[in-house]
């Protein structure tokens, strides 16, 4: 999966907010087709996001396109599935997931309309939002369910399905979710998903307190942030974007440890700190990171 600093909802049924979305600078948008979508609306959203995915794809836009189908337990997904499952989807934002087993069904669906569409097997990709207790307390199994899972997200948003399910209250400071922000990460990196991205930040103008969210779930592992309203963007963009100083302080230290290891020692002191090969690996994994952020910028 491209390294999502940012990724945006858009309400499916509203195609002019994808280009407002595009214009923020987003990483990726996600066309909602679930909770921003009133009941009485679904079936037209479908095929409005559908025509939206088709005009972007013809566009060759830069940001990818997944949609945010309504959860298996409601019944209708299988027909968002039907709608938006097309060429230019690059995958799909899987809310209110319970089990494992839910998402083998959802990939053998995706696996049959793939190749209905003519579109490569695989290339469909599944965001898994950890929104239920069930699903939190099985989350490495879930993480590991099928090769398409391409990232996970960590939801923590006040008052809304995770703040129920748990009966946290929240707080900016995010102790009540840090055990569980933790094990969605660790449950990312032992299933080999680099990208974890966390979210959402609900308060629209508060925007320091965007950043320290942000900051915060960066320290934490999270490479970059799922975001409800365009301001959020440019600083989930910021703070995940290694910056040229620490890209700099990482070359030199792997240049450093080059000339060491060429005069047959294993360690060396760069610039105070011990540094061994271990120390290259993690200078290299960012040094990639912001590389790929580039290239897909």
């Amino acid at each position: 999966m491209n390294p999502y600093r940012s990724m945006l909802f858009v309400p499916g049924h509203k195609p002019s907010w994808a280009d407002k979305g595009l214009a923020s600078g987003a990483d990726a948008l996600i066309l909602d087709l679930e909770d921003s979508v009133p009941f009485a609306d679904k079936d037209e959203a479908r095929g409005v996001t559908a025509t939206t995915i088709d005009r972007l794809h013809a566009e060759g836009v830069r940001a990818d396109v997944w949609v945010r189908p309504n959860a298996f337990v409601t019944g209708i997904q299988g027909s968002d599935l039907e709608a938006v499952i097309r060429p230019g989807l690059t995958g799909l934002f899987l809310p209110k997931v319970f089990d494992a087993e839910e998402l083998v069904r959802i990939d053998a669906v995706v696996s049959h309309i793939e190749a209905r569409q003519g579109l490569e097997a695989g290339s469909v990709g599944l965001i898994v939002s950890y929104e239920t207790a069930v699903s939190m307390a099985h989350c490495e199994e879930i993480a590991a369910a099928t090769p398409r899972i391409s990232s996970l997200l960590g939801a923590t948003g006040p008052s809304a399905d995770v703040g129920r399910e748990l009966g946290f209250e929240f707080t900016p400071a995010g102790l009540e979710t840090l055990y569980l922000r933790s094990r969605l990460v660790l449950a990312a990196r032992a299933a080999g998903l680099h990208h974890p991205v966390a979210g959402v930040w609900q308060d629209i103008k508060d925007l320091d307190g965007a950043r320290q969210f942000c900051l915060d779930n960066k320290q934490l592992g999270y490479r970059g942030m799922v975001c409800i309203h365009p301001s959020h963007i440019a600083i989930a963009n910021d703070v995940f974007t290694p910056s040229p100083e620490q890209v700099d302080f990482y070359r030199r230290m792997i240049e450093e440890f080059k000339v060491a290891e060429a005069a047959g020692s294993a360690a060396v002191d760069f610039e105070g700190q011990h540094i061994d090969i271990a120390h290259v690996k993690t200078a290299e994994g960012i040094i990639a990171q912001a590389e790929a952020i580039m290239a897909h910028a």
